[in-house]
């Protein structure tokens, strides 16, 4: 009697912690994403064909800092910025926006996750899937022959600011806009990224005017900030860091702040 009489029986609705929501919405989004064949083909087949594509070939031409190496050692960081754009900006953008077309992101708005912790995340879940094409990547580009100089750990921290910066833009697109205004203009932004936002093209490549205002995009920012680790050992300069920075917490405060559930 006297044992039951000490057992507390009593309700407590207390939501996990918001690191545990937000882990457990990341490994959700996760599992989500791999298990979309569209997805796989952007964020893990188009950066090899590209990193073959472009070792292999000049057609691309990857500016004159590029001349006194081999090809592919400005080719991999180059494709790795732009695998970070598809995967963090596009397909999230694309993905999200028809989200709230059907209705899915409603039922989340009831729970206690909130705008910031579904922020949050998506932008981790986007971060695991980088993850795995950096690894990928790299090994393709090391069985053609890359050698990556300098510190991985700069590598490594540019790479998460470019996700921060890349998913926080997404989502306040999706967020904010009809899903087809998402789809055209996610897609026109890649489009108008991969050919002028100094990925694949370095700034060195345009016109003097118009190579200072690239220089302050956030793909600018980031694959010349690989190319100066991964192929030249140098540090990033303060320019690269803080243009990341600046557009990472920019974009995802904003996104915390505008996102709409429908």
């Amino acid at each position: 009697m006297s044992r039951t009489s000490d057992l507390n029986l009593s309700p407590a609705p207390e939501p996990a912690s918001a690191t545990q929501r937000i882990w457990s919405q990341s490994l959700y989004e996760f599992r989500l994403l791999m298990r979309n064949g569209e997805q796989v083909l952007l964020t893990l087949v188009i950066p090899i064909l590209l990193t073959v594509g472009l070792a292999k070939t000049g057609v691309v031409d990857l500016g004159a800092a590029a001349s006194g190496y081999p090809r592919i050692q400005t080719v991999v960081p180059g494709v790795l910025a732009l695998a970070v754009l598809s995967s963090a900006f596009t397909a999230q953008a694309i993905s999200v926006g028809f989200d709230r077309r059907y209705g899915v992101l409603t039922f989340i708005g009831t729970t206690p996750l909130g705008r910031a912790g579904l922020v949050a995340g998506k932008t981790v879940a986007i971060g695991l899937i980088v993850i795995g094409q950096v690894l990928i990547i790299g090994i393709v580009g090391a069985l053609l022959g890359w050698r990556p100089q300098g510190s991985i750990v700069f590598a490594l921290a540019l790479i998460a600011l470019g996700v921060a910066a890349f998913s926080g833009l997404a989502l306040l697109m999706a967020g904010t806009l009809r899903a087809e205004a998402t789809l055209a203009g996610a897609n026109l932004v890649f489009v108008l990224l991969l050919f002028g936002g100094g990925t694949i093209i370095a700034p060195d490549q345009y016109p003097n005017g118009a190579e200072q205002v690239v220089q302050l995009l956030p793909t600018a920012a980031l694959a010349q900030g690989l190319r100066l680790v991964l192929r030249d050992g140098q540090a990033p300069t303060l320019q690269m860091w803080l243009v990341l920075a600046i557009w990472a917490f920019g974009a995802i405060a904003a996104a915390s702040r505008f996102f709409r559930w429908d």
